[in-house]
């Protein structure tokens, strides 16, 4: 966002207005210096539980978050709303992450863990995360797959987006890549015509279920369809160091 920010030394009131990042500084040993979460911050199941909601990614309410007196705020570009993040860096350090690839991941990583003073624990999970994905088997990158995020309408995964080099470091090619926008709106006539080789379903942000199989069954008929954990696949934390574990062990990549 082009803008400096000046934070404590040692920030003691953190509120995380991202899933993948409340669990990543969960799993760096934050604990209590967490002071507030999303709705949507299911993991750890504990934090999730236990911490105060300042309200979603994309609905911030900055009554619960000034009430929480933050000495940091932690967002993203993509996840949280631009005049939320506007109105808050107002009164509070805000610090942004941009996430697009698993490389502005493990740096996101490393950078959280210096302005927390974390940076042992960032680093030995980077390195980990690292070695994880370079060990990740790389099938035949010949199949197409289409990765669907929405129901109503069709929305799907494009081109530089998190989830795109995820399937591309899973041997898989995004049917819809070329498409502008990085979650672009498609038809049933544009799946249909794509005609992929697979397609995912993920979990979230829609969540998708067995009884929407049967639409894209309908439209592709004799393409595998099948129904994946968007964590997985659009979580940019500690959540990394699980997913080529997960990736090789679907069944049709």
């Amino acid at each position: 966002m082009h803008r400096r920010i000046e934070v404590p030394d040692h920030p003691q009131r953190i509120i995380s207005l991202v899933p993948s990042q409340t669990e990543l500084l969960h799993d760096l040993g934050l604990g209590e210096r967490v002071v507030g979460i999303t709705k949507f911050c299911i993991h750890p199941e504990e934090w999730f539980r236990s911490k105060p909601r300042v309200g979603g990614t994309k609905t911030v309410d900055i009554k619960k978050v000034r009430e929480l007196k933050p000495d940091l705020i932690i967002g993203n570009k993509e996840e949280n709303e631009r005049w939320d993040i506007e109105a808050l860096e107002k009164e509070f350090p805000v610090w942004m992450s941009d996430v697009r690839n698993l490389p502005t991941a493990l740096d996101m990583i490393t950078r959280l863990g210096e302005l927390t003073r974390t940076g042992d624990k960032a680093y030995a999970l980077a390195r980990a995360i690292n070695a994880a994905f370079d060990d990740l088997a790389v099938r035949d990158a010949s199949r197409s797959a289409a990765y669907f995020i929405w129901q109503d309408p069709f929305m799907v995964a494009s081109a530089d987006t998190f989830v795109n080099d995820l399937l591309q470091r899973a041997g898989l090619t995004n049917a819809f890549a070329d498409l502008p926008g990085r979650y672009p709106e498609i038809s049933a006539e544009q799946l249909a015509a794509k005609d992929p080789d697979i397609i995912l379903l993920s979990s979230e942000p829609y969540p998708f279920a067995e009884k929407h199989i049967a639409t894209f069954n309908m439209l592709c008929p004799g393409t595998p369809v099948l129904l994946v954990d968007g964590t997985y696949f659009s979580w940019y934390g500690s959540r990394l160091l699980n997913t080529p574990d997960y990736l090789s062990g679907l069944p049709i990549i």
